[in-house]
This record gives C-alpha cells, sequence and structure tokens, in this order.
C-alpha cells in the first residue's frame, strides 16, 4: 500500500465520525483535526477524544475564539438556539445556526497544519442534501478554498499539492449513517445536539434531522442505546 496521509476535520458529529472512518480505510498516516471554536456544543470536543482514542487515531485540538465574532446561534448567547416541533419547521435561508465563514477558516487551519505535515488531502464531512442552506458546505465552495489553498502554499511553486475530499457531500443523513455502519462505525459517542448535553435536546436542528435519519435506516441510534444502558434515559 502506498504511504497516503490525510487529515480529517473531525467535530465529533455524525458526518465528521463518519468521514473519519471512512478515511481510515483509505489512508495509511491519518490525523483528527477538531477545532473547539467557542461553539455552544463543545461537548462535542471531549466526546471527540473518545472516538479516536478507540480508533487510535492522533488527535489535535485547536482553539481559537470565534465567539469574537459572533453572527451565529452556535456562538453567541445572546442568539437563541431555535426550537422546533419537527423538520418541516426548518427554516428558510441561511439558518442562524450558520457560523460566518466557519469551514473556510477549518480548512484554513488544516491546510497549515496539512503542509507542514507532508498530507495529500484534507477531508471533511460536508453535506448538502439534508442541510442545503450552508454556504459553506457546498462543493463550489470546497472547489473554491482548494484553489485557494494551492496558490497560498508552496503548490504554487511545485511543493505537494492538497485535496479537499467532500466524500459524503451528495449523500442524505439516513445514507452517511448506513455508510458508516458499513464501515463498522460507532456513533455512540458522537454527539450532534445543539443544545450541548449529552443527551439530545430533540428540538434543535441538529437533533430532529438526526433522529429521522435513524428511524430511515430502521435502527436505534448508537448515542440513545448506550444513553439507555447507562441509565441517563428512560427505555420507551
Amino acid at each position: 500500500m502506498d504511504q497516503k496521509k490525510a487529515i480529517v476535520l473531525f467535530s465529533g458529529g455524525l458526518d465528521s465520525t463518519t468521514t473519519l472512518y471512512w478515511a481510515k480505510n483509505k489512508y495509511t498516516h491519518l490525523w483528527a483535526l477538531t477545532i473547539d471554536y467557542g461553539q455552544r456544543h463543545r461537548l462535542e470536543v471531549d466526546f471527540s477524544q473518545k472516538i479516536c482514542q478507540r480508533l487510535e487515531i492522533p488527535q489535535k485540538i485547536f482553539r481559537l475564539d470565534l465567539t469574537q465574532i459572533g453572527g451565529s446561534a452556535l456562538t453567541d448567547p445572546q442568539v437563541a438556539l431555535p426550537k422546533l416541533q419537527s423538520i418541516e419547521e426548518l427554516e428558510e435561508g441561511v439558518p442562524i445556526t450558520y457560523v460566518p465563514f466557519r469551514n473556510g477558516i477549518f480548512l484554513a487551519i488544516a491546510a497549515a497544519w496539512g503542509e507542514a505535515l507532508g498530507v495529500e488531502s484534507v477531508l471533511c464531512g460536508f453535506n448538502v442534501i439534508d442541510s442545503p442552506n450552508y454556504p459553506d458546505t457546498r462543493w463550489p465552495f470546497v472547489q473554491a478554498m482548494e484553489k485557494a489553498i494551492h496558490e497560498g502554499t508552496r503548490a504554487a511553486f511545485g511543493g505537494l499539492t492538497i485535496k479537499i475530499e467532500a466524500p459524503l457531500i451528495n449523500l442524505k443523513k439516513s445514507e452517511i449513517i448506513q455508510t458508516g455502519l458499513t464501515l463498522g462505525a460507532d456513533y455512540s459517542y458522537s454527539i450532534s445536539c445543539y443544545a450541548g448535553e449529552e443527551i439530545p435536546c430533540q428540538q434543535c436542528a441538529a437533533c430532529l434531522l438526526r433522529a429521522q435519519a435513524w428511524q430511515e435506516v430502521g435502527h436505534e441510534d448508537h448515542l440513545l442505546t448506550r444513553l439507555k444502558k447507562e441509565g441517563k434515559i428512560k427505555n420507551k
């Protein structure tokens, strides 16, 4: 096998967990990059460490403070997190949970670290089918960032080119889970809830989309199975 190196942008959520398992089967040298940016749901950072430890994948936790920018329900405590009853209530246009240019910032950090490590690829769990209104998860954005990375690194002078891979970008959330299950993914420590608690609030967009996806797959969410086993939530 060729010695192939990559970084996975790893939030600890469902999509990036699937991407991590996908990359583990493809790359001989793999690193996880987790960004603690002051997000409301930073519990995902703590739990991401458990996933990386289980998979024996080295992880860097990079800290920066995007609360200084604000403009999002995930980084500004003055902006209320929308509470929903159903998927149909998801807002039109760019959602209030969009963090301004977050993924552009993350990819820039990943590219800088990747250049230092000599990686060939930066992988991300971006997808647009179930969440189409985030401007920084779309394929044109990925292509634009890849071009910018090429022009702003040693690649512009013949050095190693870093590709951005988004293997899940055209998959539904249920298809992402099914892909992960095929790869043996364990989602019991994967946190999606925007409210920032281990027990899902079941009222934010992330919870509703995740619940719908597991229902479509026909399996109980691994996270809920673990929480029931630990007595943190009751069996219904």
